[in-house]
């Protein structure tokens, strides 16, 4: 975690969302939590910040977002914290959830945490904060920053690779990794759980957040459907050309996806290998190791780098999806600007939309949109 030496304590705003990781956060940077590690005081002055997700509509609710409000407030008062709710709704909707159904309707799979990070707590959450005097802010990612002799912020993996969320972080620079801690990327989920207990936080033992929060329970099909309109079409086999089946709209389906029952095919499981939105086709092979469902080299757009960029072309390992190994590619570059990643060997279903994040070991070098 990141070492400071003032003379005054540094003002943090802890991004709370009644999680026990983000309690933790809190829990690591206050006095409160210092004293109950039996460590010293860390020296920062905190206040913990609620973000009011957005809805969408005022009678329904997918978040239990309310009762994620109350259990930040009883951290917050048992570590002795102020404590803020923002309303984050309006700009949560339009910079997050517009992305993603936008995206959908274009036939690509977009990364909704990516954005999330990029617009909402490393965005308008750190500007927000800094307007109010914060020195820093601070959030429950399993991730890591260190500092080097030179004053360049690193970008690196969280010591636990079951939890490391530094593909979700690719897009910060210099800007916000300068005022931004991570106080759990050093330590393991099994250590935060019982961390957590010891400073006799409530949260300890819930349970972790499972995807996208405006989507609660419902799934991102079923989501998506309130929002785009179902369009049946053509389901064609690859190695035959033929059709087979029907869907209901290409756009709920990512490449690589594999579908049993819920589309209309007998014999499955079948694997989505393509789409074309145009003519609202979805095409599938039945083989999980088909030709039809790798790729020698992909194209990408909108590449950031957490430092500066390095002098092309540039061996990386590049991670395509957050669940996957990474595998070793190269990033070259032409002379109009087009990025393109070429593996060393043909890569697993990548979907256009998601992100290509690359690594040097556990350090984050960057990444882009997939094309």
């Amino acid at each position: 975690m990141r070492k400071i030496s003032k003379e005054n304590s540094p003002l943090v705003y802890v991004a709370m969302s009644g999680g026990v990781d983000s309690s933790v956060a809190a829990a690591l940077l206050s006095t409160r939590g210092g004293s109950a590690l039996g460590g010293k005081k860390q020296g920062f002055n905190v206040t913990g910040v609620f973000f009011k997700p957005w809805q969408p509509s005022k009678n329904i609710s997918f978040c239990l977002w309310k009762k994620d409000r109350e259990d930040a407030m009883k951290v917050a008062g048992i570590l002795g914290i102020k404590f803020k709710t923002w309303d984050f709704s309006k700009e949560y909707g339009q910079d997050v959830v517009k992305y993603m159904v936008t995206s959908y309707r274009k036939g690509i799979t977009p990364n909704p945490d990516v954005m999330c990070n990029k617009k909402i707590k490393f965005g308008l959450f750190l500007k927000k904060a800094l307007a109010e005097g914060a020195d820093f802010i601070a959030t429950g990612h399993y991730a890591r920053i260190k500092k080097t002799k030179d004053g360049i912020y690193r970008l690196l993996k969280g010591i636990d690779k079951n939890k490391d969320q530094s593909y979700f972080l690719y897009t910060l620079a210099q800007k916000e990794l300068s005022r931004s801690i991570f106080p759990i990327g050093d330590y393991e989920k099994p250590e935060v759980r019982k961390m957590a207990k010891k400073f006799g936080l409530p949260v300890y033992n819930k349970k972790d957040s499972q995807g996208i929060c405006f989507v609660g329970n419902m799934d991102v099909k079923n989501f998506l459907k309130k929002n785009i309109k179902p369009k049946e079409g053509n389901i064609i086999l690859m190695e035959t050309g033929k059709i087979i089946g029907k869907h209901d709209g290409v756009y709920y389906y990512t490449i690589g996806q594999r579908h049993g029952p819920d589309i209309k095919i007998g014999g499955g499981p079948y694997f989505v290998a393509r789409k074309d939105v145009g003519k609202n086709i979805l095409y599938v092979t039945k083989n999980a190791g088909s030709k039809y469902l790798k790729s020698e080299k992909i194209g990408l757009e909108k590449v950031t780098w957490v430092e500066k960029e390095p002098k092309m072309p540039y061996v990386v390992s590049a991670k395509l999806r957050y669940r996957s190994s990474s595998i070793g590619a190269k990033i070259i570059k032409s002379k109009t600007g087009r990025y393109e990643l070429i593996f060393k060997k043909p890569a697993k279903t990548p979907a256009p939309g998601q992100s290509a994040v690359f690594y040097k070991g556990d350090k984050v070098l960057g990444g882009g949109i997939i094309k």
